[in-house]
């Protein structure tokens, strides 16, 4: 019998940044918890760690972006993974633009989508944001791989986990 983390261990989902606008704030971060959650309505959920600024940003925002990344943009996955938006504007090292309802759409990422949050779901030391897509777009599928929890594995927080 295998234990759990052996079972975790073997895992290796899509990594993607979520960036919230909220109050005159903007913030994002590089989650590892995510997943379409319904196929009709269209429904996916994005998992925030309540200790992260990102969520503080979040829990006010009518949208969040949610934008997957090439593994060739590990750099980008080293900003909003490594560094905290507590110290640093990530906004400044990356190019993006105003999406709709304000989210913070990152312009160089592969494919992205703005959703309507329409439902919060606690679930331990994350806050499940439920998303109904209103905007999306990104690159022609390039049949580039994107970029995996085993790709960014060695990116150490900008903040501690707990």
């Amino acid at each position: 019998m295998i234990g759990m983390d052996v079972f975790l261990g073997r895992l290796d989902p899509d990594m993607c940044v979520v960036t919230a606008a909220a109050d005159g704030e903007r913030a994002g971060c590089l989650v590892g918890f995510s997943s379409q959650c319904s196929l009709d309505p269209v429904r996916f959920v994005v998992w925030l760690s309540e200790v992260n600024r990102t969520f503080r940003v979040a829990r006010s925002a009518d949208v969040l972006a949610v934008h997957l990344l090439a593994r060739d943009q590990r750099g980008t996955a080293e900003i909003f993974g490594g560094q905290t938006g507590d110290r640093v504007d990530k906004f400044r090292q990356v190019r993006w633009r105003e999406g709709y309802g304000g989210a913070v759409v990152l312009e160089d990422a592969e494919a992205w989508f703005v959703g309507r949050v329409v439902e919060r779901a606690a679930g331990g030391d994350h806050v499940g944001f439920v998303l109904e897509p209103v905007e999306w777009g990104g690159r022609e599928a390039s049949g580039g791989r994107l970029l995996r929890l085993a790709d960014a594995h060695t990116i150490r927080p900008g903040h501690p986990v707990d």
